[in-house]
């Protein structure tokens, strides 16, 4: 269930677990793990902190114990849980992609972001995934030449390694080597056929090598495997746009899937202007990061996970204020065969509330989220003084390379409490912006469920099980 992005089950399924084993840390680990990839911070870490009464002393229980530490803003005492991580386990590869992402996003210093990795890649020369993780880090830090020099002599000399191939294809096609990229996909997808992530890489590299029948191929395979696969079905998209296929339309319907709608004031606050100005003040105190985060696709901003974790009046009072627009939103969907629709069940359920804050020349990566249903953009606080559609969120231009270019479709200006809802499957991106001032939004993925709305949250790295 966890594997399928079937979040809330696999939390139901763990909790029974800890019932059935009360003295067991590895249950207690494993539910822990299960609410830290569903955002639910807090849980988690009562539970990671049972797991080490319990008798536990796994390197991961300290990986989670880390990431929970850092979701409410306790960044020294993260780091030190990392470091405590590595102490465990001097080679665990998510633990140092952890710590150079705190330390990066603290100081936007890429040198100070590798520090500990390079010590340990030179004790562990032959140890190929600390380079891997070397490389993400680089990419996060916008040194894409540096991460595909990295990966590109790594794949030379080891051939046979399927995820150096996939790794290297997709720095490659994100440096706009198209021939190079499809050549190392080709060589990932030899080695290992029914790997998911190898059919990704190829399938974005016949996308940009001008293949779009090659792959769709791909992305049938894939999601013949996970049906509801957002990255999946956009790459799946993409292949029929460039084909000319009438079933692109169908998925990228924008006057039928796309909705705007206003936050709703909730009692407490006697207008949206004063709630909103609430809200803007509650996430600005929240934004203590200088960069980005790695994997994400903000630039030139910050991301705050877990908002509704935040103990701000403001915040608590976000579901309330979000409830009429989203049933609104889900009822006038309807149900169909299409994969938005397919999964309707008349409810909702939040997977992830996050918010972003930027500044002039900041922008979003178009992209994806891959284990939605429903994803949203909210808007805050945005600059005054833009011209044309800078700072808009744009549809429809793929977050990879096609041959030929395509262009986003569809764009909408920001306002303060406009909520702005789409298919998770749906390339979005935002347009960067050059005038002074700060563009705030928060934004929530929500999965189906036929009950009315329970707070479940996502965050976007799988922590690593406990057996």
């Amino acid at each position: 269930m966890k594997a399928r992005g079937r979040l809330g089950e696999a939390i139901s399924l763990y909790r029974q677990a800890v019932a059935a084993a009360p003295s067991s840390a590895a249950a207690e680990h494993n539910l822990a793990a299960a609410l830290g990839d569903a955002g639910r911070w807090a849980e988690a870490e009562a539970h990671i902190r049972n797991a080490f009464a319990k008798g536990g002393s796994a390197a991961e229980s300290m990986l989670v114990l880390g990431r929970c530490l850092q979701s409410r803003g306790a960044f020294d005492e993260a780091e030190r849980a990392y470091l405590d991580t590595l102490t465990r386990r001097p080679n665990f590869h998510d633990a140092h992609l952890d710590l150079a992402q705190l330390r990066w996003m603290r100081t936007a210093d890429s040198s100070v972001a590798l520090g500990d990795l390079d010590r340990a890649i030179l004790q562990n020369p032959a140890d190929l995934r600390l380079s891997l993780v070397r490389a993400r880090v680089l990419e996060g830090a916008g040194l894409i030449g540096e991460a595909f020099s990295l990966v590109d002599s790594l794949a030379h000399v080891h051939p046979g390694d399927h995820a150096i191939a996939v790794t290297a294809s997709g720095l490659a096609a994100e440096a706009g080597d198209a021939d190079t990229a499809l050549r190392h996909a080709e060589r990932a997808i030899a080695i290992a056929p029914d790997d998911s992530y190898a059919t990704v890489a190829l399938a974005t590299a016949c996308l940009g090598a001008g293949e779009p029948a090659r792959a769709e191929a791909c992305a049938a395979r894939l999601l013949a495997r996970t049906p509801y696969d957002q990255l999946a079905i956009a790459l799946r998209a993409t292949a029929w746009r460039l084909l000319g296929d009438p079933r692109y339309h169908e998925l990228y319907d924008y006057d039928a899937v796309i909705h705007t709608s206003y936050l709703e004031a909730p009692p407490g606050w006697s207008n949206l202007k004063a709630y909103v100005g609430d809200l803007r003040s509650a996430l600005q105190h929240a934004h203590a990061m200088r960069s980005h985060p790695f994997g994400q696709s903000i630039r030139n901003g910050s991301q705050r996970p877990d908002i509704l974790s935040l103990e701000d009046p403001a915040i608590a009072a976000l579901p309330q204020a979000l409830d009429r627009a989203i049933l609104s939103y889900v009822e006038r969907l309807g149900t169909g065969a299409d994969p938005l629709r397919a999964r309707n069940q008349g409810g909702y359920a939040f997977q992830g509330m996050w918010s972003i804050r930027m500044q002039a020349g900041g922008y979003h990566v178009n992209h994806v989220h891959p284990n939605g249903w429903i994803s949203s953009a909210c808007y805050v606080e945005a600059p005054d003084a833009c011209t044309g559609q800078e700072g808009w969120i744009k549809f429809g231009e793929p977050g990879v390379r096609t041959a030929p270019a395509l262009a986003a479709e569809r764009a909408i200006a920001p306002a303060p409490g406009m909520i702005v809802m789409f298919p998770s499957y749906m390339w979005h991106g935002v347009i960067p912006y050059a005038a002074p001032g700060a563009r705030m939004t928060f934004a929530f993925d929500l999965e189906p469920s036929g009950d009315r709305p329970v707070r479940r949250q996502a965050d976007a790295r799988p922590t690593p099980v406990q057996r």
